[in-house]
Parts: structure tokens; sequence; C-alpha cells
């Protein structure tokens, strides 16, 4: 294993520490360290099966970025940029250099973000947990062996979940911290064990540099048709960015994060990070056949102590169970990660109101002013006291992860979708016949039919109709699918529609507002138009200003 050691140790990143460190492991080693820790179990067919704790998900409200020379007129402040102070920072840095001081062992892996070698970053990546390891190895892109003894690391990440930070000391919010320094290239992760924030944390980092240098950083899923024709999916969470792309039918690029440079669509990962909630062979066979691989690290999923099969549909650990794998467990990846520019853009959305049609053409106006909106809905039940759906708007299909102002992000999209005559799509994977509760989830089989339909491009030869809400194109018929076509003929009660998609319109404008001054003129018109209700109570609202 000596020759998986870089020249450029610890002492580098301004470590001491007398742990026996662990350089560069393979899959197999990391596996067997994570058992023999007691961090995880074997189940039945293969994969490690490890558990996150009470973090099974990101913890957004924990994240910060340093305020310094570097990120002060860069950076996005707000809700998902929340700053920290530099002297704070250095007070978490020393406090992370003694708890690593402390370990018997440590894990740690040099690797790339970015597939497309002159676009990639080198990031080490320095764990107290064997799986942790194991699992951003597997999300990264993995050096070959014969250069890692010259590595040289550009970006450190430190992930310590058992630390646990300081408010008082460390300016943070809670005993968890995602703290970036952008200045000192330096990322400090502690007091959670879910693995997905190394990953997140990279795709934040490839965000702040790529569009220097005109590149387009993507949330997205993407893959590669027969005829060389990539596709790019724009999606959040449960809108079914990462099942759409696994087709067996199309190369896999990549399942979440890409960039798009001036030759290419490239994968900043090597690996896949997928939902296993409610898995299923038949929907899903190429994700549900890595849960029998070994090398996939499953998180939180559900295992009989005995029989150690896996059981999907039990939630009691959490809604979000994962699974990571590497990419090639999908049979049809792309060797390089990489395939040609995109000849179509496609926007996925799960609108639990029911209102939005199963498929719909946009302009490039109106795919920046959908991506800049970056919609989906959260459906009752699954937080305390919602009861109805929820309109959920990130910028980007990704706000947590984009450190510069959504515009750079959507004038970049725009200018490659004009350049590139690139065709784009909305697809709604969420309810039709009425809101969530009440209709019924879109089939899988119609949605694939209608993707197909757009991705083929025959789609393109169909006659159109003009949403009157939205002011997209929606085809008239295409067959299997004509009845879904509609979305309003598919609801019941008619009334009950026209009002619910007015309220949708009405949530839709009022996001945007914040976007208008940094937008030209066309994607404002590429608005949906408000709802007469509410012009009335805003006229009415004005009039009363005016008034007192």
């Amino acid at each position: 294993m000596t020759d998986r050691v870089p020249r450029s140790g610890l002492d580098a990143n301004g470590i001491a520490t007398g742990a026996e460190i662990f350089w560069n492991l393979t899959t197999a080693s990391l596996v067997e360290h994570a058992v023999r820790r007691g961090e995880g179990l074997l189940a039945k067919d293969g994969p490690l099966v490890v558990r996150t704790g009470k973090h099974t998900g990101r913890s957004a409200r924990d994240r910060f970025v340093v305020r310094n020379s570097v990120s002060n007129d860069t950076v996005w402040w707000g809700k998902s940029n929340k700053p920290m102070d530099a002297d704070a920072f250095d007070r978490l840095h020393e406090d992370f250099r003694v708890a690593l001081g402390s370990k018997d062992q440590l894990y740690v892996s040099d690797l790339y973000g970015g597939s497309q070698p002159e676009h990639r970053v080198r990031v080490r990546v320095i764990n107290e947990l064997a799986w942790h390891n194991l699992f951003i190895r597997t999300l990264l892109v993995r050096p070959e062996a014969a250069d890692l003894s010259d590595f040289d690391p550009e970006y450190t990440i430190i992930d310590l979940p058992t630390f646990r930070a300081s408010p008082e000391r460390h300016g943070c919010r809670s005993e968890t911290v995602i703290a970036v320094n952008l200045e000192k290239k330096l990322i400090l992760i502690g007091g959670t064990a879910y693995a997905g924030e190394m990953k997140k944390s990279v795709f934040g980092l490839l965000n702040f540099l790529l569009p220097t240098k005109d590149i387009m950083p993507m949330h997205c899923s993407a893959n590669i048709g027969s005829d060389n024709d990539t596709a790019i999916f724009f999606g959040l969470s449960g809108t079914g960015k990462t099942t759409l792309s696994a087709d067996p039918n199309r190369t896999l690029i990549g399942d979440d994060e890409h960039g798009w440079s001036d030759t290419a669509v490239f994968n900043f990962e090597g690996g896949c990070y997928a939902k296993m909630i409610r898995l299923s062979p038949e929907a899903e066979p190429e994700i549900f056949a890595t849960t029998k691989r070994f090398g996939t690290v499953l998180e939180n999923v559900v295992m009989d102590p005995d029989t150690r099969e896996l059981d999907f549909n039990d939630n009691t650990l959490a809604e979000n169970s994962r699974g990571a794998y590497p990419i090639d467990f999908i049979a049809n990846s792309s060797e390089q990660n990489m395939g040609p520019l995109p000849k179509n853009i496609v926007m996925l959305t799960a609108d639990a109101f029911g209102v939005l049609p199963p498929i719909a053409r946009l302009t490039p106006d109106q795919a920046m002013y959908h991506f800049l909106s970056g919609y989906t809905a959260k459906v009752a039940g699954t937080e305390i006291g919602v009861t109805e759906p929820e309109a959920t708007f990130s910028t980007c299909f990704g706000a947590p992860f984009m450190p510069r102002h959504p515009s750079v992000y959507g004038n970049l999209l725009k200018e490659r979708i004009a350049r590139g005559g690139v065709d784009c799509w909305l697809v709604n994977t969420g309810w039709t016949g009425g809101k969530y509760g009440v209709g019924k989830r879109m089939p899988i089989k119609a949605t694939r039919t209608l993707l197909n339909a757009a991705l083929d491009g025959s789609l393109k030869n169909a006659e159109f109709r003009k949403d009157p809400n939205f002011g997209f194109e929606v085809p008239v018929e295409l067959e299997g699918c004509t009845d879904l076509l509609d979305p309003r003929s598919t609801w019941a009660d008619k009334d009950e529609y026209d009002r619910t998609a007015a309220k949708l319109v009405d949530l839709f404008v009022a996001n945007f507002a914040e976007f208008a001054d940094h937008v030209d003129e066309g994607v404002r018109q590429a608005a949906p138009q408000v709802s007469q209700g509410q012009q009335q109570a805003q006229s009415a609202a004005q009039a009363q200003t005016t008034a007192v």
C-alpha cells in the first residue's frame, strides 16, 4: 500500500497526530475496517449497512461560509449561505486539530471533484470513520493508483462526527457545524454522521469555482442516447432525477452533479447516491441491483439482524434512507463519466397540487424562469402540521449548494441553451386528477413514454396548445398518454382545479419577485399570469394604504 501514500502528508495540512493513518485504502479494506470497528454490518448479498443516528439528512441550518477576502463580495449571503466570522472559524479549526490529535486511527483519501481533467479539483478527505471514508471514496472520482504518490491537495475536508461544536466559541448554531473557508481552502464538518454533507460540500465548492471559468455547474443527472444525444435532468429530491436517468436504453453519465463546459457534460462524481425507501426491482431495476453488490453502502436501511434481509419499505430509521455505489454498478454507465454537449434539458417537478401537465415545452426564457424558480411540492403528512401540499422553491434546483447569486447560474444556463439550440422541457412526476390525497401519482410508464418522445425528437412534431396559466406549450395528444396531457380535464371538480392553479401561479410570482431585477425583460415576461383574485387583493391593499 506504500504506493498509495502521498509525499504530501498531514503535516502539509497543519495536522500533528499520533494516530495510525490509513491512506487511500481500497473498497474491500475499508469495508473490513468498518465491520471490525462495529461501524456497520454486511447484509445478505454483500452491501455494508450503516446508521447515521439522529442526522438522517443534511443539516442546512448548521452550514456556514466564512466571510473573508475571497467570499465577501462573491457569495450570495442569505438563508443558504450564512456568514461565519473568521476568528470563530480559526477557533473551530484549532479545536478540530486538537480532536484529530487524540484519535487512534484516521482514514484519508485523496480524490478528484470533477471528471474532466482540466476542470477538476484535488480534494483530500480526512475521516475518523472507515465507512465515511468508503462513502466519499465511492462518491468522488478516484485517481489511478499511480497518481496517488504525487497527489497534492488543493482543498481539504475534515469530517469528525464525534466532534461537538460550541455556539458561543465557534459562532455556530448548535453542536453540529459545517464550516466552509474558501480562502483557506478548508471545510470542517462536525457533529453529524450523515455522510452526504461531504459530497455536497465538494459540490458547493465546484459551484463557486467553475462559473469563473464560464462552466455551468448543475444539480442534475445526465445520460446519453443511441444518437450520442446528451440529456440533462434538473430536479430536487423526490422528483425522479436518479430514477429517470438510470434508463437501460441510455448511457448514464451521472445521477446528481455535473458541469457543462465548452466541450462536454461531465460528472463531478464517480458514484451515485440514490434514495432507497420503497425501492422495488420492478420500478427501478438498475438501482435495485446495486443493493445486492459488495461495495454498496446503505444508510439507514432496515435489516433483519438474523437473516440480514433488507426491508426497503420500512422507514423506521429514516424516510431518507440512501444507497451509495460506484457508478459502474450501473451496467450502461459512461466509462469516462462524460458525454457530448446536451441536446435536451428536462426540468423535473413533483407537483403535489396536481396543476402542472405531465410535460411542457419551454422557450429559453421560460427555461431560465423555471430554473431560477426550482419548484416542487411537499406532500401532506411528510412533516408535522403539513395537511395540504406545500410549495418548495429551491433556486437553480439546488439553492443550498449555490454560493453565488442565482442569476450567475441562470445567465450561464440561458447562454448555453441559446448557443447550443437546446430543447427544454418541464416534466411533472407529481399528481394528476387532483392534489395529493385526492388524485394519484403520475404513472411512471406515462412519464417515460413522454420523456422518450421528447428525447428522440418525435414529440416536437406533435400539436401543442398554450397553457392558460403558465404560458408554456403542452402537447395535445400522444398515444397512451393523451388523457393526462390536460390536467384540468383529469379533475372531477373543474372549479377547484382553477382555484388551485390560481394559487400555484401566485406562489410562483411571489417567489420570483427577488429575482426580477436580476434578469432581462424576456425572462420577466416568461412568468405565469397573476390570478384575477390576487390582482384584486393587491389593488385593495394598495387602496387601503393610500387612504391611510
